[in-house]
C-alpha cells in the first residue's frame, strides 16, 4: 500500500509505502512531464537507496533527495501508522 505524503508546487507527488518486512520504506517521487508523461524515481529508506530514476536531472534528484532526507523521520513514522491521515487522526 502506498500513502500520499506531499505534493510540491511543481505538481511533484511524493508517496511512501508502509514499513516493509525488511524494515525499509519505499518512497516514490513522480512529476508530470509534457513530453515523457511522467518523470519518476524510487528511494528506499532508511539507507536512501535510489532506484529506477527516469527523466530527472541531477539537480532535480538532489532537490528531491534533500526533501526526503529532511522529512525521512516523518515518513518512517507515518509508514508504521498507516500514513499521515491515520497518524494525524484526520
Amino acid at each position: 500500500m502506498m500513502y500520499p505524503f506531499m505534493t510540491l508546487d511543481d505538481d511533484t507527488e511524493i508517496v511512501h509505502s508502509e514499513l516493509l518486512e525488511d524494515n525499509k520504506v519505499k518512497v516514490y517521487i513522480e512529476k508530470p512531464d509534457a513530453e515523457d508523461c511522467f518523470h519518476h524515481m524510487t528511494c528506499y529508506l532508511p539507507k536512501y537507496e535510489l532506484e529506477e530514476v527516469y527523466g530527472f536531472s541531477q539537480s532535480e534528484i538532489d532537490k528531491y533527495m534533500e526533501i526526503i532526507k529532511s522529512t525521512a523521520h516523518l515518513i518512517m513514522q507515518f509508514s508504521k501508522e498507516g500514513g499521515f491521515e491515520n497518524a494525524s487522526g484526520f
